[in-house]
Order: structure tokens, then C-alpha cells, then sequence
């Protein structure tokens, strides 16, 4: 259907059966408004979150073959969440197509990351009705191996990082303060941050806060990211 073209153009995939977009576009704001025979996306949502991890998994065990299983986790748990589904919804103009009842639309629903990234899950999961695993592969693979600059905000290298391990709750994340130098009206900090006690960064500032900063930084550029 014509109204669909432009989405299709942006996923890079032409649907054979078009309602399964349909579905995937459609909010369950707008689905219980308008009462939709289709119902709405929260389906697919459930099951994209699960071929997205998938895909991941077995993309990081292939390419990473020299990384544990922890390290792996942390890989797919910083391409799976929230963050990184809300610019690749954000990359394709996601916003513009999602269908929204009037009380989100009025509230900048289309803007929300939670409703693009849950979306995005849900484009995932349509395609993979549609076209099967592999063609949803090529959908993934297609963002995940894509730089994003967005990905990890050049200020706040600390929420990027609570986001890569906020999925496995048993792990604990801290900012540990291992010294100071320099008098008064200018000292320095040296941070190191630990995942279950284990050090994954250092880091070092005129602040606390720039300290911790910077060993996040770090740790995510051990990571990959």
C-alpha cells in the first residue's frame, strides 16, 4: 500500500504481507481509540525483544571469539537497550510513522524513547513473520554494525555504561574513589569503577563526577563501545 511505501524504503524491506507493518506501527493508544481489527503492537514487541537478542548473541559469539561470557552479555546488553533501540528508531524517522491515539500524540508520544524503542522491537518482530530469520538478520545486523554517534553521549559516559548492565541485575556497578592530590583550590580525583568488585575502569579529574566520567569511559572503550 502506497502509505506504507516510505517506511518500507527506510527499513530496507518490502513486506509481502503488509499488515504485519501495519501491526508493528500501531500503538495501543491509537488501537484501543480506534478499536483496529489488527489489534496492536505489544505482541511483536514481546517477541522482537527476543529475535533481537538472539541475533545479537549469535552476531558477538561469532565475532568476539576471544571474549568470556560476561563480556559478551555486557555487548549485547548495550545493543539491546533501550538507548541504542531509541537512535535506531530515531535513524529511520520511526517517529513520523507510528501510529498514536490522540492523547500521545498531543503529549509528543512520537518523540517518546520507550514508544520508538519498543517500535523498533516490534519492526523486528514483523519482519521476521514476514520474510523469516535470515531477513531479519540483515535488519539487525544493519544498525548494530553501523557507527552511532549518538550511542554513547560524549557527557554522561556513566548512564551509557549503567545501560550496557542494568539487563543483568545480579551485577553491581560502583564508583570507587582511590585518591586525591594537589591543595585545596586544585585537586585531582582518581576514580576506578567496578563491576562485582572486579576494576573495568579508571579515571581521573578536577571533580569526583569528572573522575567517575572518565572511568566509565574507559570501561566502555574495554567493552568495545
Amino acid at each position: 500500500m502506497d502509505e506504507f511505501k516510505e517506511i518500507e524504503k527506510k527499513l530496507n524491506y518490502e513486506y509481502k504481507d503488509i499488515n504485519l507493518l501495519r501491526r508493528a506501527l500501531t500503538h495501543s493508544s491509537y488501537a484501543n481509540e480506534k478499536n483496529t481489527k489488527y489489534g496492536n503492537n505489544e505482541r511483536l514487541e514481546f517477541l522482537g525483544d527476543s529475535v533481537l537478542g538472539f541475533i545479537t548473541a549469535e552476531y558477538f559469539y561469532k565475532n568476539r571469539e576471544t571474549l568470556p561470557e560476561g563480556e559478551l552479555t555486557k555487548l549485547r546488553a548495550a545493543a539491546v537497550c533501550e538507548g541504542s533501540l531509541y537512535n535506531f528508531a530515531k535513524g529511520i524517522d520511526l517517529g513520523d510513522h507510528i501510529f498514536l491515539g490522540k492523547g500521545e500524540v498531543n503529549t509528543g508520544g512520537n518523540k517518546r524513547p520507550s514508544i520508538l524503542a519498543d517500535a523498533f522491537e516490534a519492526i523486528i518482530a514483523s519482519i521476521y513473520l514476514d520474510g523469516g530469520m535470515d531477513a531479519a538478520r540483515d535488519f539487525v545486523l544493519n544498525f548494530i554494525l553501523q557507527p552511532n554517534p549518538d550511542k554513547i553521549s560524549l557527557n554522561d559516559y556513566k548512564t551509557t555504561l549503567q545501560e550496557v548492565v542494568q539487563k543483568n541485575p545480579e551485577e553491581l556497578l560502583e564508583y570507587v574513589l582511590t585518591g586525591e592530590s594537589g591543595p585545596d583550590h586544585n585537586k585531582n580525583f582518581n576514580v576506578e569503577v567496578h563491576l562485582n568488585n572486579n576494576i573495568i575502569g579508571k579515571g581521573s579529574g578536577k571533580s569526583k563526577k569528572i573522575a567517575e566520567q572518565q572511568a566509565a569511559k574507559e570501561a566502555l572503550e574495554l567493552m568495545g563501545l
